[in-house]
């Protein structure tokens, strides 16, 4: 069945989700955060949302962008690899306490590694980047957005 297109459906708060995602990037620059890593954040969220359209974009991204396609291919693993530096590792379970707040309401404990790792530009820099990104994955979900093998 053929789903609506959101953003053919409704431009305007498409292009305001797309200028919010500027804005969360330049908040990223800001906090001096690799655009890579950006990425690898936005990856992160797109995997638990099982997003395809924004795991195969974000891949691209993050290659381009710098990244190793080692850190691309494990980050679904990070926990069980020494390829994340401690303070990415907190960056990482905060966007994934962003992207499972239904499930668990984001523990303090979470929080609390944050704290002690990261700047407050750094937390909001990444919690803006994790709201951003599952707009965006829930937008390409239901609009089903079409992932097939590149020709």
């Amino acid at each position: 069945m053929q789903r609506v297109n959101l953003g053919k459906a409704a431009p305007e708060l498409y292009k305001a989700v797309a200028e919010l995602d500027q804005l969360a990037m330049q908040k990223i620059k800001q906090a001096k955060i690799a655009d890579g890593f950006a990425h690898l954040l936005k990856l992160r969220a797109s995997q638990i949302n099982q997003c395809a359209f924004c795991i195969r974009m974000h891949s691209h991204d993050a290659l381009k962008s710098g990244e190793t396609i080692d850190r691309i291919v494990l980050l679904d693993a990070w926990r069980e690899c020494e390829y994340f530096t401690e303070k990415e590792q907190v960056a990482l379970i905060l966007v994934e306490e962003m992207t499972l707040l239904a499930v668990q309401h984001f523990p303090e404990q979470s929080y609390q590694k944050a704290r002690e790792q990261l700047s407050d530009e750094e937390i909001a820099a990444i919690e803006w980047i994790a709201i951003v990104i599952n707009a965006w994955n829930r937008i390409a979900i239901a609009s089903h957005y079409r992932v097939a093998a590149e020709q």
